[in-house]
């Protein structure tokens, strides 16, 4: 034992009760506007069917037609492999778990589109439709065939068809409640938002009907669709988008970008057209920042190259759809649009080969860290966050197992879970 220290100080214990109480209209807003992950789950994608084809096999029949295109454009793992570059050690254990999560939950995020997969229609064929959506949605979670996210996404919030999109929400959402109530799954999609104030009326929509039927205040959330190069950079020069998020007051729930939509507003001919474009990737980058640390998600856009037609044309799409979907992973996009069954085995296997390759280190290092073991990295409390999101998220759309995940960190899902969501100012203090 050492000779003990000598403490000194010269400030006052008021100093710190004084700059505390300066600071605390600063830690609440900060809570309010930061309040970190929501810890729920992340579907890896969204598949758009228009409201007027949407039935109640859609899910099965995707998932169908996805293992028909394999069984017909890649029948075995090495074939996939093959097409898509995959290590000779990811081959089977992707191709296994693609074939698997077809059969068992092909879809994970549904959106019945009454927007331009929907085109315009009468009125009374649109109510139709949407009624339709509301019943087919309840009676998949009542049987148990639902996705695990399922919702619309209404018309816009502009003149022309905001009285068309707020009535099909109406009857939608109404027809749930009659149905039994809004499953916890639900999700909702505006569309082609420009301003603030548009989120702010979606808001003010959502709040009627909660007390129309007596709903908690806040229940229903949704996400904004980033279209327009006006939600990106204002008028004014500002970041729209981060306005949006506020504008949402808590609801809002991700930002989709529209790869078409958007790349069309900056005049992108259509040949170029891309979600890997310049143009996307500086409208992603600045969604990204927007939404850091506000709870709400970042979701990539599509491809709408098909992989349809003979063989070779097939894996030219899916390599296509496969780079696109690593590329986006790679820049913490961990959601993004698909368009077409054939999209779904790429998607998958995109996504469990990010999980499953990066598996063993991400595991390996945690473990360290939980351990306190040292090692030939010095990881600090936001790379344990980062680290065990990555397993969480690997678990959640099956590229890993919960056993194989407990054997190389010796950690349970709720350890992975608390380093994954630490409470506001762990980081900060753990690391000093």
């Amino acid at each position: 034992m050492g000779q003990q220290e000598k403490v000194a100080t010269s400030l006052a214990g008021a100093v710190g009760e004084e700059i505390s109480a300066s600071l605390a209209p600063v830690d609440a807003e900060l809570e309010r506007r930061y309040p970190g992950d929501p810890g729920t789950r992340q579907p890896v994608h969204t598949v758009y069917v228009p409201g007027d084809v949407f039935a109640a096999d859609t899910i099965r029949s995707w998932g169908d037609r996805a293992l028909a295109a394999l069984d017909e454009h890649a029948p075995d793992a090495a074939s996939f492999a093959a097409v898509l570059g995959l290590t000779e050690d990811l081959a089977e254990p992707v191709y296994t778990r693609v074939r698997a999560k077809l059969e068992r939950e092909p879809i994970e995020d549904l959106r019945v589109d009454f927007e331009d997969g929907y085109g315009n229609r009468t009125d009374a064929e649109e109510d139709e439709a949407a009624a339709r959506a509301a019943r087919l949605i309840a009676e998949a979670y009542e049987q148990g065939t639902a996705a695990p996210y399922m919702g619309i996404r209404m018309k816009c919030m502009e003149a022309p068809v905001r009285a068309r999109g707020i009535r099909t929400l109406d009857v939608f959402l109404s027809g749930l409640m009659e149905a039994g109530g809004l499953p916890d799954g639900l999700v909702l999609t505006l569309p082609k938002v420009t301003y603030p104030e548009q989120v702010t009326a979606m808001v003010r929509l959502l709040e009627a009907f909660e007390k129309a039927r007596g709903l908690e205040p806040g229940r229903i959330g949704f996400e904004i669709q980033v279209e327009t190069s006006q939600s990106i950079l204002a008028a004014d020069g500002t970041a729209a988008v981060a306005r949006m998020i506020q504008a949402a007051e808590g609801r809002a729930t991700g930002l989709h970008y529209g790869t078409f939509d958007y790349s069309a507003c900056l005049g992108v001919s259509a040949a170029h057209q891309a979600s890997d474009h310049p143009a996307a990737d500086h409208a992603k980058a600045v969604m990204q920042v927007a939404a850091a640390g506000t709870g709400v998600r970042v979701s990539d856009g599509s491809t709408n190259v098909l992989p349809v037609g003979p063989t070779e044309k097939v894996h030219d799409a899916w390599r296509l759809h496969f780079g696109l979907t690593r590329r986006a992973l790679a820049r913490a996009y961990y959601q993004g649009w698909d368009m077409h069954p054939g999209h779904i085995p790429t998607r998958y296997a995109a996504v469990f080969a990010f999980y499953r390759e990066g598996f063993e280190q991400a595991a390996a290092r945690l473990a360290r860290y939980a351990n306190r073991t040292g090692g030939d990295v010095m990881d600090e409390p936001a790379t344990a966050k980062a680290l065990s999101g990555h397993l969480l998220r690997g678990l959640d759309c099956g590229a890993l197992d919960i056993g194989e995940v407990a054997r190389l960190t010796g950690l349970t899902r709720a350890d992975l879970e608390g380093f994954s969501s630490p409470r506001r100012g762990d980081l900060t203090a753990s690391a000093q």
